[in-house]
């Protein structure tokens, strides 16, 4: 009888198994390392011994060539494109490294781009001390010198382009995993992004029971309300990023009309009236929660990447500021 694909319901159960494995591997490593080196050291190696428990665990299994402990719960077996053939040692090798490695490397590329271009921004409040004082040997050290290095070619408007740039990408990020899910739901083929992009997937290897097409009917409407869900989402997000580039817009015509306080020399505006953002007078004044002044505009700007106050960092969000009129 020929072997037909896996559904949805046993690609989740077989994974839902694999993690409860590797937690349990995870648990015992940390363990054995705290046990051994002492808690700070495993604050240090915390990610590097779940990266390495992974591995063991899939190169133990997946990549010896045999089931993982979830495939065998299953009773499912992993094959080539041409489903046909078992995947090879390199095809099996590369799925592997894009399952544990590459997230582990791309999370802590992310969180180095984010700390220097902070860093950046804060080093006249010592930020820039604070990113160096690490050990050559902590984590993601050699990570954190090389986009140091990456980042010191660029000008300080191109650093100040990559923060929001940045931001983007982790929120890309997160839609591309909401999508991947979604197409699961329907296609019932990949439920991980390493396996959809090594090209490996399963075959069941027990019999096809009777419920199968209803099960896949009620996947693939879950899917397509998933993407309609998402598809919403982005319209509403787009929508807002819109209306807060045509307000800017307009604030910046408005910001260009003479305003009374023009006629007054620079030099006689008292330091009190001055944005500490972008050291002018203020113009549209604008008063944060804690009651700090700024510009509208520059406060404005300052909150699409940090919402806080920028003298005190208390936290607020941006409908919490108060425009001040004929102030």
């Amino acid at each position: 009888m020929p072997l037909v694909g896996a559904n949805q319901p046993q690609l989740i159960r077989s994974s839902q198994k694999d993690e409860y494995y590797q937690h349990c591997l995870r648990n015992n490593a940390n363990e054995a390392f705290q046990t051994l080196a002492g808690s700070k050291r495993w604050l240090h190696w915390r990610k590097e011994i779940q990266l390495l428990s992974d591995l063991a665990y899939y190169g133990l299994t997946t990549f010896s060539g045999y089931q993982t402990l979830g495939e065998e719960y299953v009773s499912i077996i992993q094959v080539d494109p041409t489903l046909r053939r078992v995947p090879s040692r390199v095809r099996r090798g590369a799925l592997v490294l894009l399952h544990s490695l590459f997230p582990y490397l791309l999370d802590k590329l992310l969180v180095c781009l984010e700390n220097e271009l902070e860093a950046g921004e804060d080093s006249q409040g010592g930020g820039i001390q604070r990113a160096t004082v690490a050990s050559p040997w902590s984590p993601g050290a050699w990570m954190r010198g090389w986009v140091r290095r990456a980042l010191g070619l660029l000008t300080e408007p191109q650093r100040r382009a990559c923060v929001p740039a940045v931001l983007a990408l982790q929120q890309g990020l997160s839609i591309l995993h909401r999508v991947h899910v979604a197409l699961f739901y329907i296609s019932g083929a990949f439920y991980h992004l390493g396996k959809r992009t090594a090209g490996v997937s399963y075959l069941r290897v027990r019999g096809v029971t009777g419920d199968d097409g209803d099960i896949r009917s009620s996947y693939r409407l879950l899917g397509m309300i998933s993407l309609m869900q998402l598809a919403l989402t982005l319209a509403l997000q787009l929508n807002n990023l819109r209306q807060r580039q045509r307000a800017r817009q307009e604030w910046r015509q408005h910001r260009n009309l003479p305003s009374r306080s023009q006629s007054v020399d620079e030099t006689d505006c008292p330091r009190a009236s001055r944005c500490i953002l972008c050291l002018e007078e203020r113009r549209h004044s604008t008063s944060t929660p804690c009651g700090h002044l700024f510009c509208w505009e520059c406060i404005t700007e300052w909150c699409n990447t940090k919402t806080e106050c920028p003298l005190c960092r208390e936290k607020f969000q941006p409908p919490q500021l108060v425009y001040l009129r004929n102030y």
